[in-house]
């Protein structure tokens, strides 16, 4: 008879070891794992009526957790692609727990077994060239904050640095000169080099040389010298999306985004006519199958292209084959 297993000390060992000492999972990634966990485990105490401490490994079985999923969506209102975010933490936990409950191996592996649920990619959204210089003129390059904001949008939209990899840049990151670039600590802790423009060089170089916040390590800073939260970036973002509104009318339409930032990056150098393995490795992306999507969206263009252009005419003919023997052999 398999003993009962406590679910605590288990996911508090997957939290530990597993992911911030063997992976060592970033920080958003243990906030997003971290956030799945404290709503599956109120939802677990409702439907079980035990609190989460007292629960045991057992009791967290694939009707429970497809339950749960189900709840997200229909009660919750999330997305699918959210759902989805939250299996993965589930499956992750599993994966874990197979080589620490070997026992719960049967139960382990229905757990897995549930599936991602499919849904329409969306095509990524960018701002067009005129939207990107309407938003840099934006700040007010008389003030410290202005400066600052400018120097900052600039570096995102021509790095594609992810929202984290932005707010946790040091001045010890940034190496000017010959060979400029930005060192950062990406996804899967992986570090990697992105090469820097003339014109954001100049633009860095001049920042440099302002009054130093804080400790002075944050290469921006809020303006008490401390990194600058998810929420404050959004601010200056949507502050300045809103002043080049009246430039550039159709960013009225558009949210501006870090994320945004890293996608017109990216759609900038694929029609330009960079390979897709080179913008996966300048993105920190793991594999070049997630590069496709901006490969989607540039194909989407080229279709809205052809449908304004005067299609040609071609006169349509049918085919007769010559021989009733090549007629067999083509229909194979």
């Amino acid at each position: 008879m398999i003993q009962p297993a406590s679910l605590a000390p288990l996911l508090e060992r997957f939290f530990t070891q597993r992911l911030m000492l063997q992976r060592q999972a970033s920080a958003h990634t243990i906030t997003s794992y971290r956030d799945t966990f404290r709503q599956f485990l109120k939802f677990a105490e409702k439907r079980l009526h035990k609190p989460p401490s007292r629960l045991n490994f057992e009791e967290i079985d694939a009707p429970l957790i497809v339950a749960f999923l189900d709840d997200l969506e229909k009660r919750r209102g999330i997305s699918v692609r959210s759902r989805n975010l939250r299996l993965t933490a589930i499956h992750s936990f599993f994966r874990f727990a197979a080589f620490e409950a070997p026992a719960h191996s049967a139960q382990i592996q229905r757990v897995l077994a549930i599936p991602s649920k499919r849904h329409t990619r969306t095509l990524v959204p960018f701002l067009t060239r005129a939207e990107v210089d309407a938003l840099l003129l934006a700040p007010d390059r008389h003030t410290w904050s202005g400066r600052r904001d400018h120097a900052f949008m600039l570096v995102a939209v021509q790095t594609g640095l992810r929202l984290s990899e932005m707010t946790a840049l040091t001045r010890d990151d940034l190496v000017l000169g010959t060979g400029a670039h930005l060192r950062v600590i990406g996804k899967g802790r992986k570090e990697r080099c992105t090469p820097l423009a003339k014109p954001t060089q100049a633009v860095l170089t001049a920042w440099l040389r302002e009054r130093q916040r804080g400790d002075g390590q944050v290469l921006f800073p809020s303006a008490k010298g401390e990194r600058l939260s998810v929420h404050g970036v959004q601010y200056l973002l949507n502050k300045h999306r809103s002043t080049a509104s009246s430039a550039c009318p159709s960013l009225r339409q558009k949210r501006v985004t870090v994320h945004r930032l890293r996608h017109t990056m990216a759609m900038d150098l694929l029609q330009s006519g960079v390979r897709r393995s080179v913008i996966a490795l300048w993105l920190g992306h793991e594999s070049v199958e997630t590069t496709q999507i901006y490969l989607d969206a540039s194909l989407a263009m080229k279709e809205q292209a052809l449908a304004k252009a005067t299609p040609l005419q071609g006169r349509p003919s049918r085919y007769r084959p010559s021989d009733q023997l090549m007629e067999f052999l083509n229909s194979l």
